[in-house]
């Protein structure tokens, strides 16, 4: 993005954002990556980071591990590693073992499942793998530690072996020597000591001659002489050459493995940069978790729809302070490009400004912002700005003068991809000839599909932008009553200056206010009044909005609540209707219990009687129900008294008898091979083929 003047950043407050990024990280890598934050203008790149930030959010806020607890900056290693013929040591062969370890943690971290529920993250490893060769050399050679191990070759086992016989021998040697001296008393209190890498006895200066040997020096007092013993200085001289030799072998074995490990520096390099970028990562989400920040939506074009959106300083701010941050609700788009912000000094105009510029820096550099997450950031590649007296001492400028060069860049460069702001337009000279050429900036600004917001106290942009197409309204809410800034924006309507009301509140004369009063061109005061009204009024419509919504808020509990009394008394006739089914079927259970027991008697009857006949005719009787009225129920008895079956298809509105209970209702619905029939207040579904269609029996006469 190309930003106007070169110090956009810095009175946008880009800068410190920055600052405040880069203390989150730990790497150089990120940290250079936070000091140089590049703002792009190509949606891929946009989306892409503010993915991988908002995922890493959620890891951090979800407490989910992720490996990349690498903290050591490897750069100078690298480097050293991709020249031919360098060394690198044990500590720095360590450092690429722990840079091996954690590409292989974050490798085996990114399962199948995670690589789908965190591919924006997963994107930072895509194109490379794992070498675990890289791990097998350093681990043959070096140990925990960064000490060649005594298995990285036959020489320096065998050499070492024998440096462990040499020095024991020697240890042995000198054990006898300290004692037979330090029965002579010939031994100063420190006994022995080493110089030159060579072990030696100390003993009293005097005796310096009595003990044969080479002298290595003596104590700055001169007390002590430093004597290495005849007996040992074979055994010293033995040592002396097995270090040498040990000290070879091990820069032999550190030469070989760097000039082995040297083919997969360009692959190390790029794991290297890999834990920088989680690390920035990591630092990016850290810094939103801080700001309560979320992840807007982007738009390939350009447009500006913020709900709920706050400066990120002044949160942090105010947070700290235990202060409410006011949020900013605007909408730029096609229809409405410019935004005129009208009201009094000190009541938020220029800080409403400076949110929308900075979050769409943020937002272009892949930061997460303090926005709801509805909002709606679009792309813009070049960001102009007017903020505050540009007066230059350097070139002899006035401020008026300073405010038109800038404007006349305004107009030539802005285009369809441009966001401009620009404070008190038209200050700095006369008030009609200033706000007659502020008219006239903003009709070509807008002539060119700039969008923008600008600030003034001129009446005649705030009617020029009632009604020019594009340009829109809008005012910092102002507390008349307390005479007090709110800090809010209000679209779509001018707001009044409050020139006599703020004097009133700081006590200003009130014959110094009334005449100024008289001295102020009366429509100009009839306007700023009706302003001032119109803003009274639009509060007291916001506060019965507020009150309507809790009145809606209110009914529709109530409605829920009686949804569920309603819910209860559905179940309870559902109950009762469930229990006199039960009754009846109970009835039909006692009576075929009754008929089993029957024919069970009259089997036996059968087995028994001589007159077959008999039996037979009372079998019939009893299966066949030639006594149909004493079998009927007294229910049945009553629907035939009253009810006659019709037949015919069933259809909505009929009365219908249900076979299996005997009950009679009325058929409301017809829903395939199911009816939803009403008996008595309850609907209930029945299956079509229990059902019989009836009609009440005409009385006689």
């Amino acid at each position: 993005m190309k930003l106007y003047p070169e110090s956009a950043a810095v009175q946008l407050e880009f800068d410190k954002i920055k600052s405040l990024l880069l203390e989150k990280c730990r790497l150089e890598y990120a940290k250079e990556k936070a000091a140089e934050l590049r703002i792009h203008t190509r949606k891929e790149f946009i989306e892409r980071e503010l993915k991988q930030s908002h995922e890493f959010k959620q890891l951090l806020q979800n407490g989910i591990y992720f490996p990349n607890e690498h903290t050591l900056n490897l750069a100078r290693e690298l480097k050293l590693l991709g020249i031919e013929g360098a060394v690198l040591n044990g500590e720095q062969l360590v450092g690429l073992r722990k840079l091996a370890q954690s590409l292989e943690a974050i490798f085996r971290w990114f399962d199948a499942e995670r690589r789908t529920a965190y591919s924006g993250l997963a994107l930072v490893i895509e194109g490379t793998y794992y070498e675990k060769k890289i791990l097998q050399l350093i681990d043959e050679v070096i140990d925990e530690t960064g000490n060649v191990k005594d298995t990285a070759s036959e020489e320096l086992q065998s050499i070492r072996m024998s440096l462990y016989r040499r020095r024991n021998e020697l240890r042995r040697v000198f054990d006898r020597i300290i004692s037979k001296l330090n029965k002579q008393g010939y031994l100063a209190d420190i006994e022995e000591s080493f110089m030159n890498g060579r072990r030696v006895v100390a003993i009293f200066a005097e005796q310096k001659r009595t003990v044969k040997g080479i002298l290595h020096g003596e104590s700055d007092s001169r007390k002590t002489a430093f004597i290495e013993p005849e007996e040992t200085i074979e055994l010293n001289n033995q040592i002396y050459e097995l270090e040498s030799a040990e000290k070879k072998e091990v820069y032999r074995i550190l030469r070989e493995l760097t000039r082995r490990l040297s083919s997969y520096a360009p692959l190390l390099t790029t794991y290297h940069a890999i834990v920088g970028e989680y690390d920035f990562i990591r630092a990016k989400a850290a810094f939103g978790i801080d700001l309560g920040a979320e992840y807007p939506t982007v738009a390939d074009k350009a447009r500006v729809h913020l709900i709920g959106a706050c400066h990120p300083l002044l949160l942090l701010y105010n947070s700290r302070s235990g202060k409410k941050t006011i949020p900013v609700d605007l909408t730029l788009d096609e229809k409405n490009r410019i935004l005129v912000i009208s009201g009094p000094n000190a009541g938020g105009k220029t800080v409403t400004m400076k949110t929308v510029g900075l979050l769409q820096m943020m937002v272009q550099s892949g930061l997460l912002v303090p926005v709801h997450p509805g909002s709606e950031f679009g792309i813009f590649k070049q960001l102009l700005i007017h903020i505050g007296d540009t007066q230059s001492l350097e070139f002899e400028l006035s401020t008026y003068s300073s405010h038109l060069l800038s404007m006349k860049h305004f107009m030539e460069n802005a285009s369809g991809k441009t966001l401009f702001f620009i404070d008190e337009l038209g200050s700095g000279s006369d008030p009609n000839l200033g706000g007659a050429f502020a008219e006239v900036i903003l009709e070509e600004l807008a002539r060119k599909h700039a969008m923008g917001i600008v600030t003034t106290h001129y009446l005649n942009l705030k009617v020029m932008a009632n009604k020019t197409a594009g340009i829109l309204n809008g005012a910092m809410a102002f507390d008349e009553k307390n005479l007090l800034p709110m800090y809010k924006l209000i679209v779509g309507k001018p707001g009044s200056s409050y020139t006599f009301a703020i004097a009133q509140r700081i006590g200003l004369d009130q014959r110094l206010i009334d005449r100024a009063r008289q001295l102020v061109d009366e429509d100009h005061v009839s306007l700023d009044k009706l302003l001032n009204r119109t803003e009274q009024d639009l509060r007291k419509v916001q506060e019965k909005e507020r009150d309507l919504q809790k009145l809606l808020k209110e009914n529709e509990r109530l409605k829920k609540e009686m949804e569920v009394v309603m819910d209860r008394e559905r179940h309870r006739q559902q109950v009762e209707v469930l229990k006199q089914q039960n009754k009846i079927t109970e009835e039909r259970l006692t009576y075929l219990k009754d008929m089993e027991r029957k024919l069970r008697q009259m089997v036996l009857d059968w087995k028994k009687a001589e007159d077959k006949n008999a039996v037979i005719r009372e079998m019939a009787a009893l299966l066949f129900k030639k006594n149909d009225q004493k079998v009927a129920s007294k229910k049945q008895k009553q629907l035939d008294s009253k009810f006659e079956e019709v037949g015919g298809e069933i259809r909505v509105g009929d009365k219908v008898k249900m076979k299996r209970n005997l009950q009679v209702g009325e058929v409301l619905e017809i829903r395939g091979k199911r009816a939803v029939v009403k008996i008595g207040l309850l609907p209930m579904q029945i299956d079509m083929a229990d059902l019989v269609q009836i009609r009440e029996k005409e009385l006689p006469g």
